[in-house]
Order: structure tokens, then sequence, then C-alpha cells
């Protein structure tokens, strides 16, 4: 197995964001991870980065225990991340960009800048303009584009459709099928759980800083309670999922049954 996460616990102060959670992701699978917003999705994916310290359990990576290796680190070791909210440098060219994903590795990086302008036309077309003034699915491909410059063998992808018109979410969706198909195992975290499940192979749905389902993706479509709290379908008794009308938790903030919002910081 090339990345396994085994019963991790991470704290933010007193409060627990995650409360146990095993995943594994095997080499060349896309592994997706869904749930509402406070889940702990993206605490994972920054536990696993090396961006937030463990409180115990064990993250193996490439057969290498690396629950305590530092960040920077582990991209070396081929972990690249994407991360939600894209967090491009705005005042530097597209290309120089590219080369900041690249500045922890020695030696020649053109063979990874031809590939990422061959994955993004659209970079290579606007190579020397300034990250900030570019759209927003242009600065996704861009941040996407810039992991792939650590040579990742795992890239994760925080919230790659976030505030995408529907049509450059097809884009960036096809694009991620591409660099699977290319080689690169990729972890997924997507509130866009519908294209999420049908681009994955296995999938696992995380509420409250658990694990509470995990199976194939396909399997995971067809399932009547997680096609009622994230594919649209109609509320389960337990009301996991906010109906029409409903306000929704923020960022940040656990959804309660009642519709209200909790806060938990950092899930």
């Amino acid at each position: 197995m090339l990345l396994e996460i085994e019963d991790i616990h991470v704290h933010y102060g007193k409060i627990a964001a995650l409360k146990g959670i095993s995943i594994a992701v095997d080499e060349g699978e896309i592994v997706t991870l869904i749930g509402g917003n406070g889940a702990g999705k993206t605490t994972t994916l920054k536990t696993i980065s090396g961006l937030r310290p463990l409180t115990s359990g064990r993250i193996t990576f490439a057969g290498q225990d690396i629950s305590k290796m530092p960040g920077h680190k582990r991209v070396l070791a081929g972990i690249g991340q994407a991360p939600e909210g894209r967090g491009i440098f705005p005042g530097m060219t597209v290309h120089e960009n590219l080369l900041m994903g690249a500045y922890a590795r020695k030696g020649e990086v053109k063979a990874e800048l031809d590939e990422v302008y061959d994955l993004f036309p659209r970079l290579a077309e606007r190579r020397t303009q300034a990250g900030g003034t570019m759209s927003g699915g242009e600065q996704q491909m861009l941040a996407i584009g810039r992991a792939m410059m650590t040579k990742p063998k795992v890239l994760l992808l925080d919230e790659p459709s976030m505030g995408l018109a529907p049509m450059l979410v097809a884009q960036i969706f096809e694009i991620i099928q591409k660099i699977n198909e290319r080689g690169t195992t990729v972890l997924l975290v997507e509130q866009n759980a519908q294209q999420a499940l049908q681009l994955a192979h296995r999938a696992y749905v995380i509420e409250t800083g658990r694990v509470v389902k995990s199976a194939p993706a396909s399997d995971l479509l067809d399932d009547p309670e997680v096609r009622a709290a994230y594919l649209g379908g109609d509320l389960g008794v337990d009301g996991d999922a906010p109906q029409d009308g409903e306000p929704a938790a923020k960022e940040g903030q656990v959804a309660t049954p009642n519709g209200d919002a909790s806060t938990r910081e950092g899930a």
C-alpha cells in the first residue's frame, strides 16, 4: 500500500478534529474523501502533508513511517498538495509559480514543466501573466500544476472544484483523471460528491472526525444514505445534510441535526 493512515487523532487545542481515522491509498488509485463542511477532510490532508501534528496514530508512506517527518521532507519523499483556496503567489508569473513548486528539488525541471504545460495548455499561453490576475479556474490549474512540479507519487487535492463554473469543474476533473492515467496516485477531498465518486476508484465518508463508510466509489453512488446526505436525495431520519433553505455549515463548522452550525476550528 502506498499510503496508510492508521487510527490518527488530531487536536486543535482541546478540540478533537480527527478521532481515529484510518485510510489506505494504493498505488495508481484515485481515492476520494467526502463529507460535510467541518467533517475533518481538510485536516486529514494537512496531517498527511505534515502541516498538522498527530496526537496519536501513524502515517506510512511507501513503506516508511512518516508520522514525525517534517513537511518539506514529505514533499521530497513524494507527497504533493494543491491546497484548498489555491494559495498561489499572486505577484509572480505563472512560470515563476510553477518553479516554486520545484524549489526544494535539485537538478533539471524542464521535463516537469513541459508536462505541466502539456496538461494545462492555458498555463502555457499565460506563462508570463501574474497569477493574481488570472481567473479562478486558471488559478486552480496553476495550483495543481505547481503541486505536480514536486514530482509527487501521491497528489493531495483539496476542493479543486470550489467556486468554479460547471464547465470548468468538468475540465478540472478531466485533468485529474489524466494525471492519474499518467501514473500519479490521487487522494481527493471534494464537496462535489457526485463527480468525485464518478471519478474515484474508492471512497471514504467522513463525519465529525471519523470514517463512517468506505467502499468502492461506484457502490457509494448507489448507497441510499450517501445519496440522501451528499447527492441531493431525500434526507434520512438523522438529518445528515441540510435541506434546501436550511443553513449549511461554513468552513470550520459542524452542521447539527437541527440545521444550526457549531464551531470547530480547522476541520
